[in-house]
């Protein structure tokens, strides 16, 4: 039965509802942004020349390399491993373990990421030179000294101050920061997982662990991934914290050397916005591609507009012709 025989009811003629403040708002939208432009290619402020000079600077370069790059990924790293290891002992039924992870998860999530890079980068005053920090058993210089020799049973002597004051320690402040977050996203995704899936792979002979390795945490990324996404989008703007340890091979600081000497502070802050555009903008990009693998099978598209008004126009028309 078609949409013209209907029985008692006619055809329906519907009539199309107006939007007049729609045309009003894209109208306001478009004049708002003809002046951004204008703005962008006649104001004297926008030395677009200057600008594309300083992102290619080699400072400039090399701090994007080492500081926003290599800074970001380690700190991702280091959070994404250290959180799921935190979430699965938040999850564990050992109190000790748990109430350890929350104790964790707590103390990260209240300090905030620019003080405590400031405090990595003082962290040389507990492990002053000569000694350093040593890498060994526990009171070692108390043991050594309880046998009438000395030592401190320290396998490895590391310079505190050139760990803890470049690079490695702006990996570290922010990984370990990262972490706090990463495990209740980890958490998350994990009790998203049918608790059944748990209980069917200990019906199968798996360990707590390997099903948590092999079944869960693969549904979980469903979850999982989206966030992450956003927090690695996130880390890499954190990461001109670092130089609160203080970092210098990092892009934004570079930038602002160039703003200092030249007196363009403001050409080079737009230098980093484009810059950060960029990067915030590929990872988007494989953001979408992960979120897209990891969620396949889970849910369909529904149907469109248009049959779902065929469906409901044919409904009536049914409904007419039983009548």
């Amino acid at each position: 039965m078609t949409v013209q025989d209907q029985g008692d009811y006619g055809p329906i003629k519907a009539v199309p509802v107006k939007h007049p403040w729609r045309w009003v708002a894209v109208a306001v939208l478009l004049l708002l942004t003809a002046k951004l432009i204008h703005l962008l290619v006649t104001n004297t402020a926008f030395d677009w020349s200057f600008i594309f000079r300083a992102m290619t600077q080699g400072p400039v370069l090399h701090g994007l390399l080492v500081g926003t790059l290599v800074g970001s990924i380690g700190a991702m790293v280091l959070g994404v491993v250290l959180g799921v290891i935190l979430a699965v002992m938040r999850l564990s039924e050992n109190p000790v373990l748990s109430k350890l992870a929350w104790a964790y998860v707590w103390f990260f999530r209240a300090v905030p990421r620019y003080v405590l890079l400031a405090l990595m980068g003082q962290l040389g005053v507990l492990f002053p030179p000569p000694s350093g920090l040593g890498i060994g058993l526990p009171f070692g210089p108390q043991l050594m000294h309880g046998i009438g020799l000395h030592g401190s049973l320290a396998f490895i002597h590391l310079d505190a101050n050139q760990l803890f004051g470049g690079l490695v320690g702006g990996i570290i402040g922010l990984g370990l920061s990262e972490a706090a977050y990463m495990a209740e996203i980890a958490r998350a995704g994990i009790l998203s997982v049918d608790p059944g899936q748990q209980e069917a792979a200990s019906a199968l002979g798996m360990s707590r662990g390997k099903a948590m390795r092999r079944i869960v945490l693969p549904q979980a990324m469903r979850v999982i991934v989206p966030p992450t996404g956003n927090e690695f989008i996130g880390m890499t703007k954190d990461t001109t914290l670092m130089t609160a340890i203080p970092l210098s091979a990092e892009l934004f600081f570079q930038l602002q050397a160039i703003g200092n000497a030249t007196y363009k502070e403001f050409a080079v802050e737009i230098a980093a916005i484009l810059w950060y555009l960029v990067i915030c903008s590929v990872l988007m990009y494989g953001q979408m591609h992960l979120e897209r693998y990891f969620g396949r099978g889970f849910g369909t598209k529904g149907p469109s507009k248009k049959a779902k008004v065929d469906a409901a126009m044919n409904g009536i028309a049914t409904a007419g012709g039983a009548q």
